[in-house]
């Protein structure tokens, strides 16, 4: 399994964000609750509709830890959601159906591969050349979450991490960026 990193560039999130829009609502919508949540593809592929319709929150049982989570949904997380629930007639569920399933009597959510296809297209389309797959919604989720000033053990708690210095390591802050802190910090 290669290991993959968190889209660092906003601009390239936002390049990401408008392929896909432009593609699928549905993509687009995977993508952004994907980076706004930090669930992993596992879970975010297990939502249903009425999870999410009318919500303000996401309530669900992760599948790896078995740990409930409830979290508040962000304004563009509910922006996309509505606009997608609107446009796709969709009302109940999955919230990711797959395409094959959407003209049979199939009810399945698309798969962890097309997920990754989606998101690893995207990423070749928008010009990242770093190793993307569908962990990657998680770590851009924490890595942007550091980098706007969060705590450490905030987002270690929200991954469900045994310590900061493995949240550091899975977002991809690296010894130098740590090491840039006292360097630059001059008082």
């Amino acid at each position: 399994m290669e290991l993959v990193e968190p889209i660092r560039d906003k601009k390239q999130l936002e390049n990401m964000k408008r392929y896909l829009k432009d593609r699928s609502l549905r993509d687009w919508v995977l993508f952004v609750l994907g980076i706004n949540s930090g669930l992993r593809i596992s879970d975010l592929l297990a939502l249903q509709i009425q999870d999410v319709k009318d919500r303000d929150r996401i309530t669900l049982r992760e599948e790896k830890t078995g740990k409930t989570k409830d979290f508040p949904l962000s304004d563009n997380c509910k922006k996309a959601l509505s606009e997608y629930l609107k446009d796709s007639g969709l009302s109940s569920g999955p919230l990711f159906p797959s395409r094959k399933a959407a003209g049979s009597k199939a009810t399945g959510s698309i798969s962890r591969q097309q997920a990754y296809d989606i998101i690893n297209t995207a990423a070749r389309k928008v010009g990242i050349k770093d190793a993307i797959g569908t962990h990657t919604l998680r770590k851009t989720f924490g890595y942007h979450a550091y980098k706007a000033g969060n705590d450490i053990t905030r987002i270690q708690q929200l991954l469900n991490h045994s310590a900061p210095s493995v949240t550091l390591r899975y977002i991809g802050i690296t010894k130098d960026e740590l090491d840039s802190v006292y360097i630059n910090l001059n008082l």
